[in-house]
């Protein structure tokens, strides 16, 4: 079983990592809930709280790879080919995904005013950060994706979502950390502030 980190929010920001290495081991539920309910005290305007979670894991994932395999043939990332060296890649791909112990699909509803649209999206991503420290405090790893395949309506409509209601944010891929990435530092705050005195 693994243990809760305590480490204070400050610690927990600039020590969080994206992970690409994960473990086997899944993430028991109550652990998962306890970190999505830590991302939805994020400020959203209105309180909206426009995020919606998709979770697959275990058997769920296989559907979900193959949306994601399907996807990438359609848009032209993946040969449709049936050759050795095409199969040999599609199912190297469907290996490394599966092997992930789980990837959560975060999206929201869209919104026609284009100011509102951007309220809603900025929400959702204050939401998957608040989670992701929340993970982090929990010896959970998470790396943000925004790949090809959230904008391919056909991937939305595979995997349930009508795509001309709703906006796939991201692709949280979560477990454990088999290795942790070193601090590659940041830039100094000093190059990028500019206070206006008068």
């Amino acid at each position: 079983m693994y243990e809760v980190i305590q480490i204070d929010i400050l610690t927990a920001i600039k020590a969080r990592r994206s992970i690409h290495n994960f473990k086997r081991d899944e993430v028991d539920h109550a652990t998962l809930r306890d970190i999505f309910t830590y991302g939805s005290y994020a400020p959203t305007h209105y309180m909206k709280e426009p995020w919606h979670i998709k979770l697959y894991e275990k058997h769920g994932k296989q559907d979900f790879v193959e949306a994601i395999i399907a996807s990438y043939q359609r848009i032209g990332m993946l040969n449709t080919r049936n050759d050795q060296k095409t199969q040999k890649m599609i199912e190297s791909m469907k290996q490394f995904l599966l092997r992930i112990p789980h990837h959560a699909l975060i999206y929201f509803k869209k919104e026609e005013d284009s100011v509102r649209y951007e309220e809603e999206y900025a929400a959702v991503c204050a939401f998957i950060q608040n989670a992701q420290l929340a993970a982090w405090a929990h010896g959970i790893g998470m790396l943000w994706t925004i790949t090809p395949y959230m904008h391919d309506t056909g991937f939305a409509e595979d995997i349930g979502i009508n795509g001309d209601t709703y906006k796939i944010a991201a692709v949280m891929q979560i477990g454990y950390p088999e290795k942790i990435p070193r601090d590659k530092g940041r830039t100094p705050i000093a190059e990028k502030l500019e206070f206006i005195s008068e």
